[in-house]
């Protein structure tokens, strides 16, 4: 009896694994990370090899400033669509579109000549990048059962983290070969395949039809309040913002800390970029499995642990300096912790989504949860020029505590959920 049960549990997995669900969690998830990792990632870099001064690099952070508000209009996402296309595809191929259109147009872009024009480019393609977040959340959400949850959000973690290898190593590579007018030609044509899925894809079912902007605004935020109550729900909204912000800081300026500790573009792109994607999404997918053997609440905690320790081996490396061992090692440390730790969280927030408001509580959550990449990680330039990346690194596992502690509030590892 005991075997049968093992072997139905094996076959569970697998058809999880290679689900239609899925496929869909893992083409949107690349779809919804691309952009951000543009701009945290390839625009940093360009605008370091452009000889921008690394304050003002700092300072471009804040111009995501969307991801952190992207919950003030989703429920107008919920409320105006085309009904004959369906109100999450209405809004993801609107949102792909433009953001096809938004990266293409950096091609022309000179950050010497004309840096307003660059801000306005990458506010408009962070604005976008977030309402294309709010729709395939709810979409991922609405899609997939109970059953699925911890495995299907984790699947898109991974492919939403493996999207950084293509303006964090595939344009590193291809700019040592081509301008970077057809880098980022080549960045935007990238935003396809997941153009082409919402072509294809069917609407989910609506689990709760809005009839107006009103009802849309107000009805997920009481229904939160009437679940956590008041006191529940500061505890929930502060956790959102502590859990990430340590590894969030450690990660902001990641690589013109590379440049500045004299690695060469390839050695940042296969030794930096790569290992740390795959890292990432080694630790993804471990997070999803781990999920379903000891449940998110324990996931969150010791995950929390592992990616607050491995911030350190960023520290080593600022004082070994160029040695490409260390680097290797410091990187796959911190992103299989990121990995872990965002699988667990990405997972949590959905199971504390009610899927009658799934556009806008998701949205609201994730918002909140990216107030310190927005903001936080704006000072960092201002923080490493005044203590150094080595007193910075340490600093940024101090900050990781306190979110860490919550998790015994908001979610008690004595339960196995």
């Amino acid at each position: 009896m005991k075997s049968n049960i093992s072997e139905d549990k094996s076959s569970s997995i697998w058809s999880l694994i290679f689900s239609k669900n899925t496929f869909i969690c893992s083409i949107l998830g690349f779809s919804s990370g691309l952009p951000l990792f543009i701009l945290v990632s390839l625009i940093p870099f360009w605008l370091k090899k452009e000889n921008i001064d690394l304050k003002t690099i700092g300072v471009f952070s804040l111009l995501m400033f969307p991801y952190s508000w992207k919950f003030v209009w989703a429920p107008f996402l919920d409320a105006y669509f085309f009904r004959t296309v369906g109100r999450r595809r209405t809004w993801m191929f609107g949102t792909q579109i433009l953001l096809l259109l938004l990266i293409g147009g950096l091609a022309s872009a000179d950050p010497h000549e004309n840096m307003m024009f660059v801000s306005i480019g990458c506010i408009l393609i962070s604005f976008f990048s977030a309402s294309q977040d709010i729709v395939i959340d709810a979409f991922r959400r609405e899609i997939l059962s109970d059953q699925e949850l911890g495995f299907g959000n984790s699947v898109h973690v991974n492919l939403y983290r493996l999207s950084a290898l293509v303006p964090g190593s595939l344009a590193l590579i291809l700019q040592d070969y081509m301008s970077w007018s057809s880098v980022f030609m080549t960045m935007a044509a990238f935003m396809l395949p997941g153009l082409m899925l919402t072509i294809f894809v069917a609407e989910p079912k609506i689990y709760h039809e809005v009839n107006s902007l009103k009802e849309a605004i107000v009805e997920p935020f009481w229904e939160f309040f009437q679940r956590r109550k008041l006191k529940g729900m500061l505890f929930f909204l502060l956790f959102l913002v502590l859990y990430k912000v340590g590894d969030s800081m450690a990660t902001a300026l990641i690589t013109p800390f590379y440049v500045d500790m004299g690695f060469t573009n390839k050695e940042i792109a296969v030794t930096a970029k790569i290992i740390g994607t795959t890292s990432t999404v080694i630790g993804a997918l471990l997070g999803g499995i781990a999920m379903m053997k000891i449940g998110i609440n324990r996931s969150l905690w010791y995950f929390g642990w592992v990616q607050l320790v491995t911030i350190l081996g960023f520290a080593l490396l600022a004082v070994c300096g160029h040695d490409i061992l260390v680097l290797a090692l410091a990187v796959a440390g911190e992103y299989l912790g990121v990995g872990l730790g965002t699988a667990a969280f990405t997972a949590f927030i959905a199971r504390e989504t009610n899927p009658a408001f799934t556009a806008t509580q998701f949205a609201l959550f994730t918002s909140i949860a990216a107030v310190p990449r927005v903001f936080c990680n704006g000072a960092t330039g201002f923080l490493v020029e005044q203590m150094g990346w080595l007193y910075f690194f340490i600093l940024c596992t101090c900050i990781a505590l306190p979110g860490l502690l919550l998790v015994r509030v908001i979610a008690p590892i004595e339960k196995k959920v």
